[in-house]
């Protein structure tokens, strides 16, 4: 039997296209550009999908789901929007959409969702909405696809308490990913407590994540509570976790296994009740393969990783991040700026080596030392001269410009790290996979997947790529046209 999709959308460009694609695939399609029809088909029993939009002349997409889910729980509803937002797909999650889908979205990964929907028997538990007036006060700003992937990943982990791993260069906003969990997910009326492992010293972490009675160490002369007791009930982030000591490495699985802990010098187990989000700049599965990672530990936290993207890769957000941040600090008190068009290319072409706190710097640093109102390209020019002139009177043996000193410098921090031992046997092979891995994920990226032009850029047989793909883990994958 056909199923039939009912879809709402104000853009009768966009009903169009829909109409004729799942046509062509088969199913029976019914197109409105109003909410008020929706309703009366699903209220009628019409469909077995709903496609809406979240902005339509007559209600809110987003209003209408709770209210087929009232009536029809097992009705699966896909939600589109152009508006972006983190909340947007949080809204639509809550709401017990089955999907959400930014626009302009890619017909075939819509499809893709759609067959999933029909195939999924079991009704959705009617989820449960959020107060009307939730402030559109986001932690995160940007609209890029990169960002899009990470909103929907978000809202899909709202209502769960899974341990999250965040990975990202530093001043990706790690941090600000961890909060977005927290303060919409379901212990956002517990507290949200931060631990930076690179900032604490290595015989005070355990003190910090469990507590300490008083006397169980010089210096220790009242208990105090740690991290855990304080984020009862809410969530632990644990910042930089590749930079924790193997001893209390061991002492965080045995709580993430066993459910409960005891302080420095006690002995009366505690339960933690808390979630827990770890992020880390540094590549775990190296330090995993140089011993200075627990593997165990890794899968533990590793639950749901996300990959927060650099700046680089979602420049189409600077503009956006830029006003927003000019916003902050005139709500500061620092006058009011304005950056033009040309000055805003101009952002979008630099490196930003440090991501999206480099570009908060300079913006802050913009509002603070120039009187105009506008800043113009040659004010922007002038800034990141600079920083290309700092830089490169700062230069070092670890330049990225040098790929053999940069190696020289990992290998002696590497070597470092292990004091008067040697590392473990086997490091010509280890030391030669974290070159072979970024080398060909990024031919393969650079070529689409294609393994035939990887092979000849590389030099390599193709079946010796293929084997090096497969021994080294790799994904492939392919860009579509949207």
């Amino acid at each position: 039997m056909t199923a039939t999709i009912l879809v709402a959308d104000d853009d009768a460009a966009i009903r169009t296209v829909l109409n004729q694609a799942l046509g062509r695939a088969g199913y029976e399609v019914r197109v409105t550009g109003n909410a008020s029809t929706l309703w009366r088909w699903v209220s009628e029993g019409e469909g077995d999908l709903v496609i809406t939009d979240v902005v339509m002349p007559d209600e809110n997409g987003l209003d209408l789901i709770p209210r087929i889910k009232k009536i029809r729980p097992e009705m699966r509803c896909i939600v589109m929007s152009a508006q972006n937002t983190l909340m947007t797909a949080v809204r639509a999650t809550e709401r017990g959409a089955f999907e959400y889908l930014p626009k302009p979205f890619d017909l075939n990964e819509l499809l893709s969702v759609i067959k999933r929907a029909l195939e999924t028997p079991q009704p959705c538990k009617p989820a449960a909405v959020n107060d009307e007036d939730m402030e559109e006060d986001l932690p995160l700003i940007g609209r890029s696809a990169a960002m899009q992937d990470i909103y929907r990943t978000l809202a899909r982990l709202m209502g769960t308490d899974l341990s999250v791993m965040i990975t990202g260069e530093s001043g990706t906003g790690k941090e600000l990913v961890a909060r977005a969990l927290h303060d919409y997910g379901k212990r956002r009326n517990g507290s949200f407590v931060a631990l930076n492992m690179a900032a604490i010293p290595k015989e005070l972490i355990e003190s910090e994540l469990f507590g300490h009675e008083k006397g169980s160490f010089t210096g220790a002369t009242n208990r105090k509570s740690g991290r855990f007791e304080q984020a009862e009930g809410g969530t632990l982030f644990l910042d930089e976790i590749g930079d924790m000591p193997s001893e209390a490495q061991t002492r965080l699985l045995r709580v993430l296994q066993e459910g409960e802990f005891t302080t420095v010098g006690g002995s009366t187990p505690i339960k933690a009740n808390v979630r827990i989000v770890a992020a880390t700049h540094r590549d775990l599965r190296s330090l995993i393969r140089q011993g200075l990672f627990r593997e165990d530990l890794y899968y533990r936290l590793n639950v749901v990783p996300i990959r927060l993207p650099p700046l680089r890769e979602r420049t189409e957000d600077i503009p956006e991040l830029a006003n927003h941040f000019l916003s902050l600090v005139a709500e500061e008190g620092l006058p009011w700026k304005t950056i033009e068009g040309p000055a805003l290319e101009r952002l979008k072409q630099h490196n930003w080596p440090g991501n999206v706190r480099e570009l908060e710097n300079i913006v802050r640093r913009l509002a603070a030392l120039y009187s105009q109102e506008t800043i113009t390209l040659e004010v922007i020019q002038q800034e990141l001269a600079e920083i290309s002139a700092q830089s490169a009177s700062g230069g070092s043996d670890n330049d990225p410009d040098n790929l053999s000193a940069a190696v020289e410098f990992h290998l002696r921090s590497y070597f470092d790290a292990h004091g008067e031992s040697l590392p473990p046997p086997g490091l010509y092979d280890r030391i030669l996979k974290e070159i072979e891995r970024p080398l060909i994920s990024m031919i393969l990226e650079a070529t689409n997947g294609n393994q035939i032009k990887s092979s000849q850029v590389l030099g390599l047989n193709r079946n010796t790529l293929r084997k090096k793909i497969r021994e080294l883990n790799i994904p492939i994958t392919k860009n579509t046209a949207k």
